[in-house]
């Protein structure tokens, strides 16, 4: 008897615990790491195991997730309007000038989606998708672990407009970056160690052939870049032609994701102008970068910080936005 009175009241406690973590969702409160804990127990296991599978045959898909994510909290906060497909009320910020032609892993993401509907039909949203992907990547590529808040909601609609506007372009000035970051929310050390994911990844030669022919308008090559370095570059980078030729944002370790990325801006072997801004164009952004390049521990800390509070941009919670069935489009279409 009293083995079913202790039955009785576990099974209780656990209708409760998951009536809890809806109501808060319903409410509006804030992310947390526990909210699928009761409603999709799987969850963060089964992103795990599919991104553990598109990494095992590309390792190049951990940078891809990973822009995903940071591409689209930058755009109307963290709420998946980045894997929007266009339809007739919507036009894809896939086709903005920092995605077209550049974003990919959206084949991933519709995997893991569809893993997740399986399993727990219309409970994870595509926006917590983006943000477990994306850690998981990093985990992958050899970065540190960080715990991620959960219960973002998935927007109803796009912006192509904000993504041209709002995403940090290769060839901003340092100001205009900082002014970008602080749109929100982040600081000049959230831009320094965030910009840091740059140790994995590729860039396309039309996204810094600028640098190595005319950067000024004067017909003359980018002098805080390495000028061998640039040599090399031009070999697969003309001035005219191979736009979509890639080359690792980190040479040295272009797979793992370390400190590697700040030694290079010392040695003025950052890619993109916008990297290597960060050591030639202020004191305090070169100060960060010389600390993160002599301690690995340092950058690993504050990269965990700053990608939690990026995590955190305008999430879409309570009633707000859906729980999208498939990631490329809404509901009710």
């Amino acid at each position: 008897m009293a083995s079913r009175f202790l039955l009785s009241l576990l099974l209780s406690l656990i209708a409760l615990s998951r009536f809890s973590t809806v109501t808060a969702y319903n409410q509006g409160v804030g992310l947390s790491p526990q909210f699928y804990d009761y409603i999709c127990p799987k969850a963060q296991e089964i992103v795990r195991n599919v991104v553990a599978q598109a990494y095992a045959k590309d390792p190049r898909i951990a940078a891809s997730l990973l822009r995903l994510h940071f591409h689209d909290c930058f755009v109307k906060g963290c709420d998946a309007s980045i894997l929007l497909d266009s339809s007739g009320t919507i036009v894809s910020e896939k086709r903005s000038n920092p995605n077209r032609d550049s974003a990919r892993g959206f084949e991933v993401i519709d995997q893991i989606k569809s893993a997740l509907e399986m399993q727990c039909p219309s409970i994870v949203s595509c926006a917590d998708i983006l943000a477990i992907s994306a850690r998981d990547s990093v985990v992958l590529a050899g970065g540190p672990n960080w715990v991620v808040p959960l219960g973002r909601r998935d927007s109803l609609g796009a912006s192509v407009q904000g993504s041209n506007n709002d995403i940090p372009a290769p060839n901003n000035t340092l100001p205009t970056i900082l002014t970008k970051f602080k749109r929100q929310g982040l600081d000049v050390l959230d831009l320094v160690t965030l910009s840091g994911s740059h140790t994995i990844g590729n860039s396309r030669c039309t996204s810094f052939r600028q640098r190595l022919y005319n950067q000024t308008g004067n017909g003359q090559p980018d002098l805080t870049l390495d000028q061998s370095y640039a040599s090399q570059l031009r070999a697969n980078c003309p001035q005219s032609g191979g736009d979509q030729n890639l080359f690792h944002l980190d040479p040295v370790t272009p797979f793992k994701f370390d400190n590697q990325y700040y030694k290079n801006l010392i040695v003025h072997k950052g890619l993109l102008s916008s990297d290597e801004v960060l050591f030639t164009m202020s004191k305090d952004t070169m100060q960060i970068v010389e600390r993160f390049a002599n301690d690995q521990g340092s950058f690993f800390e504050n990269y965990v910080k700053s990608i939690v509070k990026m995590g955190n941009i305008s999430p879409l919670t309570g009633i707000n936005g859906e729980v999208r069935k498939i990631c490329r489009r809404v509901n009710h279409k």
